[in-house]
């Protein structure tokens, strides 16, 4: 049996496997049994201000609708507000005490000084580590991205001053600097990265002519690009490095790993195949670890990233025109070319 213990924080895991931040958190039950299917760790459902701000906003409208129908109903409800973050809190600190293995939270806020504000109350909670869930979409013509970054860069240094437990930040890949802000961040003292957010795209309905926001599952492909980030990472930071997005077996596991990963995160395969799927996955991981002589993580950590391969384009390669460069490996591999 392959050793496959790994330090993910500053935290000894049992595994590489994390189960990412998602819905499947929320309920204890659910969570106990991805635990003792094997998960080494659970990030809780990701805090959004955005999405406390809005049920402030819809209860306002509920207890305020009849409030001008006739003079004796202004008075009819009780004055009330929203609990903001304080129901997701205590669902938080209840996992936590119901499981055997690190939990951590995941956060995402608007405003700078609420990244600070809940951060701080999530540590309350006894939460092992926090994920600071960053990303900014370019919807203002007038910031530059030196701006967002120096934003996020700012908001992360206010919450190293203000707990303790270690921190990873969950960035997605589209920021124009992306190594360039990885070291920045890294130099400022983050203990992980996990490499990527998966975002929701909008669409449209052309039937009813209409926006609509599908939500859909990862794809197997798509932890390609967390492999290549990986990759170029690994070595050139002191911060742990964490895949995600796509990762639905053993084999993607070890690819990751093999790039230089510390832990992978895993929501999709877990929706799809069940929460069983995570000892399938491990078994996986050891059965390929065994059959090539690992015997444990560290014999192949980062064996085939950027900084122990021959091939200076590896990682690198972005068009068709750098792989036909090599037309005859290529006719070789795909001979249906």
């Amino acid at each position: 049996m392959a050793k496959l213990t790994t330090n993910y924080l500053g935290i000894k895991l049992k595994n590489p496997l994390i189960v990412g931040a998602c819905n499947l958190s929320l309920d204890i039950d659910q969570a106990r049994r991805m635990e003792d299917a094997g998960a080494s760790a659970i990030v809780f459902k990701s805090l959004f201000e955005e999405q406390i701000n809005l049920e402030s906003l819809e209860l306002e409208d509920d207890l305020t609708e009849y409030a001008e129908r006739n003079a004796e109903m202004i008075n009819l409800f009780p004055s009330l507000q929203h609990a903001g973050p304080e129901e997701h809190l205590d669902k938080l600190a209840k996992t936590k005490q119901a499981l055997g293995i690190p939990v951590i939270g995941s956060l995402n806020c608007v405003h700078a000084d609420t990244w600070v504000e809940y951060a701080v109350e999530m540590e309350k909670t006894g939460i092992d580590a926090l994920e600071l869930n960053m990303y900014a979409y370019p919807d203002n013509f007038e910031k530059s991205s030196a701006q967002i970054e120096q934003e996020q860069l700012d908001i992360l240094k206010s919450i190293k001053e203000k707990i303790s437990i270690p921190i990873s930040v969950k960035l997605s890949p589209h920021y124009a600097g992306i190594l360039h802000l990885v070291k920045q961040m890294d130099e400022a003292g983050v203990n992980g990265f996990v490499l990527f957010n998966k975002l929701i795209q909008p669409d449209i309905d052309i039937k009813a002519v209409e926006h609509e926001i599908p939500w859909s599952l990862s794809n197997p492909s798509e932890h390609r690009i967390s492999l290549r980030f990986i990759g170029l990472l690994y070595k050139n930071i002191k911060a742990d490095l964490c895949g995600n997005r796509g990762v639905y077996s053993g084999g993607e596991m070890a690819k990751l790993i093999l790039a230089g990963a510390n832990a992978v995160q895993v929501v999709s395969a877990i929706y799809q195949n069940k929460e069983a799927h995570i000892t399938t996955m491990l078994n996986e991981l050891n059965a390929w670890m065994e059959e090539n002589g690992f015997a444990s993580l560290d014999d192949f950590r980062g064996k085939l990233s950027n900084a122990e391969v021959k091939d200076p384009f590896a990682y690198k390669r972005a068009q068709y025109v750098d792989i036909m460069m090599k037309p005859f490996e290529l006719l070789r591999k795909y001979p249906m070319l």
